[in-house]
């Protein structure tokens, strides 16, 4: 079933959608591991047999390049699908567990994994497709019943979606529902086994509260400010490529994207020359011209963006065309604190870069705002990567490459505090979406 925006969602549609669902999932019909395989193949197939589609659809809606499609959206969901279908059965296999002195001999215990029931996947539009896909099968895996709600910002890629999942997956285990606010507020409405939720902390509150009204167990992937630590011994040349590289990849619209820099007054001064060749060497003198440059989303978040350039002196970029959608790849050096690009989640291509006085002073900063998702740190001390890692918290810690760590699937991918709760990719996916049970058996003898 498609539940499409040009049709009516009511209230009594979203009631009908988890009640087919969960009707499903009583029958036993999504436990077995065969059907599990056989929808994770299936998901695969989608996005083999239709890979041209999906990359028209998402340079419509994000001018995302054909190798950024290949690599980011379909091919990462792909490596995540691969590996649900290598491991399934080790990850979901029974643990045996030690049996106190006290009880009968001959008693066994051990834990189990079961699917949960019916659960909510709610996508990002920055990477519709794997936002999207990669929970999905996370919860195909663990042998779910799943509506699917697509992101409606990426308008395109949201209806190609509805169409190939209603023709690939069961139809009656699986729902696709499109549209914005009003659609998502019918279903959040509903009870779900567990919702998953990819986007912003404002509606990832949203998503709380109504699923408090049903203690419905939660995954928010939120994000935040992920803070970029360059040490006096970096390679500078290195490290401009990979923060450029990872900064404005999707236009700076990735979640787990550098949304600011903290450096000595020195290498700050270096890092700007470094940095600018850097971007001229990746896009071109012309980014506006490069293929492997995309767009903002929308006017709306093109004008949000625009407001923030201000906030310091522009090192490189700065030209915008908002009929385009079009924001050059920007790095501003002179930032304060309090300008207004540090008051939020940048989420486009704009780069700060602040000046700290070292090591002790870049912690502090870090630790008197919220947790973010990621924090990246280019260093060659042992001893400074130490001391980010002690005292420090973020949902992820990496050093040298920023965002590399989505590229890992045997770590677990998800926020702390601010940036979010819960995890997945991976084995991580299928546990989030399944019940540890515990089984005793106490032996009569």
């Amino acid at each position: 079933m498609t539940t499409h925006p040009t049709t009516a969602f009511t209230g009594t549609d979203a009631t009908a959608v988890v009640t087919r669902l969960r009707e499903t999932f009583r029958t036993g019909r999504t436990r077995p591991l065969d059907w599990r395989r056989t929808q994770l193949k299936r998901l695969r197939t989608l996005l083999t047999e239709n890979a041209d589609a999906i990359a028209d659809a998402l340079y419509a809606d994000l001018r995302k390049s054909r190798a950024e499609v290949d690599t980011m959206e379909i091919g990462g969901t792909l490596r995540e699908i691969d590996g649900c279908l290598e491991h399934l059965n080790t990850w979901l296999a029974p643990q045996s567990v030690a049996v106190p002195a006290h009880l009968p001999q001959g008693t066994t215990a051990r834990t189990e994994w079961e699917p949960l029931g019916v659960a909510l996947v709610i996508s990002a539009w920055n990477y519709p497709v794997n936002l999207l896909l990669v929970p999905v099968a996370g919860a195909l895996a663990a042998g779910n019943a799943v509506v699917i709600k697509p992101a409606e910002y990426a308008a395109a890629t949201s209806a190609l979606l509805a169409v190939l999942l209603a023709r690939y997956l069961d139809p009656d285990a699986t729902a696709v529902v499109e549209g914005g606010v009003e659609e998502t507020t019918l279903l959040l409405a509903q009870r779900f086994d567990h919702i998953f939720y990819t986007g912003n902390g404002t509606v990832g509150r949203v998503v709380m509260a109504a699923a408090a009204a049903h203690l419905t167990p939660v995954t928010l992937e939120l994000g935040g400010k992920s803070p970029v630590f360059v040490d006096h011994d970096a390679d500078l040349h290195v490290t401009s490529e990979r923060l450029v590289a990872a900064k404005f990849t999707n236009a700076g619209q990735t979640c787990v994207a550098p949304d600011y820099v903290l450096t000595d007054p020195h290498t700050a001064q270096a890092l700007e020359a470094t940095l600018t060749s850097a971007v001229n060497k990746r896009f071109g003198h012309d980014p506006r011209a490069c293929e492997d440059y995309g767009r903002i989303v929308d006017e709306r978040h093109f004008d949000r963006l625009t407001a923030l350039l201000a906030a310091g002196r522009t090192v490189i970029g700065g030209q915008t065309e908002r009929a385009d959608c079009y924001i050059a790849p920007t790095v501003l050096a002179d930032v304060s604190p309090s300008a207004p690009v540090m008051q939020e989640e940048i989420f486009g291509p704009v780069l700060p870069i602040l000046t700290v006085s070292g090591l002790d002073e870049a912690i502090a900063f870090v630790n008197d705002r919220d947790r973010p998702l990621a924090l990246y740190a280019f260093t060659n001390n042992d001893t400074t990567r130490r001391r980010l890692a002690e005292e420090t918290s973020s949902g992820a810690l990496v050093f040298g490459w920023p965002m590399q760590q989505l590229g890992v699937p045997e770590l677990p991918f998800g926020g702390v505090g601010g940036s979010g709760m819960g995890a997945y990719h991976g084995r991580f996916s299928v546990e989030t979406f399944s019940h540890r049970k515990p089984v005793l058996d106490v032996s009569a003898a």
